[in-house]
Order: structure tokens, then C-alpha cells, then sequence
């Protein structure tokens, strides 16, 4: 923007001066070139009155002299020679004797004027003054370099002028951009100091305006959501209270273990709900001290990487010996085959967890019990894969199954968080049919930016079983 202005006003302003420009330079030269044959005209005229008085070629030159020390007056006697060196041709000269007419003429080295005069007994002379070329245009070429000079300093303030009002729109657009990357990337402290021209001034005051609404609005849903989440340790107590009821039965140490992991998962709602604002872009984890969104960006060489940081792999082990109980009281055979290599992604353990726990959730509440699965975590060159399939019924669409709400029978919310997850680190989810006949989920994480200082440890992949799957 700030160079189309700038063009613009060099354009319009060249445009403007040399409409100017031009006539007025053809004006300049015309009145020098006017203004020379006048004086030359008026110099003819002057010694005309010596002559009716006088035809004494001593007392013509001295008078020639005085009117014009360039010796370019000429005295053309009828019955003698001329006074001066002429330059007029001989046919203007014989016309203006003959015709007694005053003649002002341009020639080829310049500009003559023929003044006759009548003498006693009816003779006509002739007063000749020549105008050099140089004297027609004298002047002419300073004049011409002043206006040049007049016109490109106005061009030049424009031009200058210009600029500075494109630089204060496009700094002020900028900061506005800025500020905007940096609430959609998850700082909600992003403000903008409105500024510029009262447009850009209305835009920064209103942009300021949606951000404090969005974090009231932020802070008020997650404090519903704080409060929903306790309100549902009212049915836990409950069931602490049936489970001790239940002690000495096979199913008494399970349920109380069960019981515990969803105590322990509200508190970590309400906990996380209740802590200031300042979400992850998955709206799950928390941002880094810098408010920079993980994985958003490149970080700067030899600079250790800032945010959320944990071992997919880790995340991954953890979590599937929680569903392994769940998979052996139903009966499904099930498999893990997670790297021992390094698997650092941009994310909390919180939302690889959730990730985890989305896609093997799924397949308990949409494949019938005793129906086999698999967990698997690659590590590439520059992504973490993991994979978890079935023997079901699989996914019939699945584009439209990655959209939350969408999905027939389900709220897609555990696909949602899946793709949430892998886009904050620029990876992606594809859905498909796997060999086991059934869905195949696969959500690839790039690889969180290595430490300076760290190496990669070389290791191998370990293979198990879970309960019937060995």
C-alpha cells in the first residue's frame, strides 16, 4: 500500500506538472524571442530622426554606436554605401527601399528588422538591425532550469508527503494484523493502540472491544464449566459409597479404581478451568509463558523451544494400561506396539492423553464387546504416528465423521479432538479401512524442535500384548 500511494502520487503530480510545465516553457521562449525583436524594432526607430537630419556617415556611425555597441545596426544610404556589415538579403532590403514598408523577418542566422526612412528629394534609406539566434533564446535554458528544478521538488514533496501517509496506514494496518494473528493464535491479551486515519482508528477500537468480550465470554464458560464439573462429584460420592458397600465382591477393588480415575479426572477439569485464562489452541492444554501457540510457528535457531512439550510415546503406555483392564472385562483381544524412540510433540500429556482416550473410547462405545483392536505409535523422520484400529463395523463416512456433531448416532467430539490435536502441530488425521477389516485412524504429530543440546538416543521397538491380544 505504501508503494501504490507513493506511485500514485508520482504519477498524478508528474502529470499535473507537466500540463504546467510545457505551455510555460513555450510561453518563457516566446517572450524572450518577443522581447528581443521589440528592443531591435525601438533601436531602428530611435536613429531614424538622425537620419532625416543628417546623412554624414561619421555623425550615422557614432549614432549607430550609441543606440547598439553590438554594431548590428546598419545604415543602407540610397546613394552610398552601407554603413556596417548587413545581413540582410538582397531582396528584403530592395522591397523595403521600393515599397517603403517596414519589414521584421526571421532568417536563417537569426532576426532582421528593416526600418525605411524618407529622405529630401524623395529618397528612401534603410535602417537594418540584425538579432542574433543567441539573442532570441537568451535566458531561455535558465528559466526552463528553474522551472525543471520547481517541478521536480514538487513531485518530490508529494512523493514524500505521500509516503509518510501510506508508512502511519501501513504501520497502523499491521498492528492490527499483528494483534489479530496473535488472539487467534490464543493470547488473549492481544490489544491494539487504535491509530492512523479514523477508519483504521474505528477498526483498532472495535477489534479491542471483541477481545474483552471474548475473554469475559471465555472466562464465563469456563467457569460453567467448573461448575458443572463439580456438581457431578454429588453422584461420585455415591458411588464411593456403593463401592464400599461392595467391599469383599471380585468387582469391589475394580469399581473403586474406577470410580477414583474419573474422581481424579474432574478435579483436573475443574483445576484447569478455574486457572487463568490462557487455553491452548486445542482449548485443552495451556499456552507457553511467551503466549506462543505450539508447534504455530518456526522457532529461532539454537533457542530452546518455549510452550507444551511431552512424550507421545510415554502418554501412549500410560493410558492404554488404563483401557487394558476395560478391554480384558469385555473380552477384546488387543494389541500395543508403541516406539522406544524419542516422540517429543508440541502438545501437554493432558492432550495426547485426551487424544487417546477419544480414540479408544470410540471403539468401546461403537464396536460390540469381544470386538479386537490395536494401538500403534511410529516414529518418522519428522512425525509421530499414532494408529488405532478395529475389527468393526468401520466408518462409512469418513469425512463427514471428522466434523463435531455431524456424525450419525455420535457427537464427533472425539474425532474433533483428534484433529484439533494434530493440526496444532501441523499434522493431520486420516480415517480409513484397515486390514483388521474395521476403522483405521491414523493421527500424524510433527516433531516438537530438538533442544540444542539434546541428542537422540538410539533404541529399538518393543511389541506387547494386552490380556487376550498376546
Amino acid at each position: 500500500m505504501r508503494r501504490s500511494l507513493a506511485g500514485v502520487a508520482l504519477a498524478v503530480t508528474s502529470m499535473v506538472a507537466l500540463s504546467f510545465l510545457i505551455p510555460l516553457a513555450a510561453l518563457v521562449m516566446s517572450l524572450v524571442k518577443e522581447q528581443s525583436v521589440t528592443a531591435a524594432e525601438q533601436r531602428a526607430a530611435a536613429l531614424a530622426p538622425v537620419l532625416t537630419l543628417t546623412t554624414d556617415p561619421s555623425a550615422l556611425r557614432e549614432s549607430a554606436a550609441g543606440l547598439d555597441a553590438t554594431e548590428h545596426l546598419v545604415v543602407h544610404l540610397p546613394d552610398g554605401p552601407a554603413l556596417g556589415s548587413s545581413r540582410a538579403p538582397a531582396a528584403l532590403l530592395e522591397r523595403a527601399q521600393r515599397g517603403r514598408e517596414s519589414i521584421s523577418r526571421q532568417i536563417p542566422s537569426g532576426w532582421i528588422c528593416l526600418q525605411p526612412v524618407v529622405l529630401p528629394g524623395d529618397r528612401v534609406a534603410v535602417i537594418e538591425n540584425f538579432v542574433p539566434e543567441a539573442e532570441l533564446t537568451r535566458g531561455v535554458k535558465a528559466s526552463w532550469a528553474v522551472m525543471l528544478l520547481l517541478a521536480v521538488g514538487l513531485v518530490g514533496g508529494s512523493v514524500l508527503v505521500a509516503d509518510r501517509l501510506g508508512a502511519k496506514v501501513v504501520r497502523s494496518s499491521k498492528r492490527l494484523a499483528h494483534a489479530s494473528h496473535a488472539l487467534g493464535q490464543g493470547n488473549l491479551d492481544a490489544r491494539v493502540e487504535p491509530m492512523g486515519p479514523r477508519e483504521l482508528r474505528d477498526a483498532g477500537v472495535a477489534f479491542n472491544a471483541m477481545a474483552h468480550r471474548m475473554t469475559e465470554l471465555l472466562a464465563v464458560e469456563r467457569e460453567l464449566v467448573a461448575d458443572l464439573s463439580h456438581r457431578l462429584r454429588t453422584p461420585l460420592t455415591a458411588l464411593h459409597l456403593a463401592s464400599e458397600r461392595m467391599a469383599g465382591s471380585p468387582e469391589s477393588a475394580r469399581v473403586e479404581a474406577a470410580v477414583g480415575e474419573l474422581e481424579a479426572e474432574l478435579q483436573a477439569i475443574i483445576t484447569a478451568a478455574r486457572t487463568p485464562l490462557a487455553v491452548g489452541p486445542m482449548g485443552l492444554g495451556m499456552l507457553g509463558t511467551d503466549g506462543a501457540v505450539p508447534g504455530a510457528g518456526p522457532h529461532t535457531a539454537g533457542a530452546a523451544p518455549s510452550g507444551p512439550r511431552c512424550e507421545a510415546a510415554d502418554v501412549v503406555r500410560r493410558r492404554a494400561a488404563f483401557w487394558a483392564v476395560l478391554a480384558e472385562q469385555q473380552s477384546r483381544p488387543c494389541t500395543l506396539d508403541v516406539t522406544q524412540e524419542p516422540s517429543a510433540v508440541s502438545l501437554s500429556d493432558d492432550d495426547v492423553a485426551a487424544v487417546v482416550d477419544a480414540l479408544i473410547g470410540n471403539v468401546f462405545r461403537h464396536t460390540p464387546s469381544g470386538t479386537p483392536f490395536g494401538v500403534r505409535v511410529v516414529r518418522s523422520a519428522q512425525a509421530v504416528e499414532l494408529v488405532v484400529e478395529d475389527a468393526g463395523p468401520g466408518i462409512p463416512d469418513p469425512d463427514r465423521a471428522l466434523s463435531r456433531g455431524s456424525s450419525t448416532g455420535s457427537s464427533g467430539l472425539g474425532l474433533d479432538i483428534a484433529r484439533r490435536a494434530a493440526t496444532v502441530t501441523g499434522g493431520t488425521v486420516r480415517i480409513a479401512r484397515g486390514p483388521r477389516g474395521g476403522a483405521h485412524i491414523s493421527v500424524v504429530f510433527a516433531l516438537a524442535p530438538t533442544p540444542p543440546s539434546g541428542r537422540r538416543p538410539r533404541s529399538s521397538r518393543r511389541r506387547t500384548g494386552w490380556a487376550r491380544g498376546r
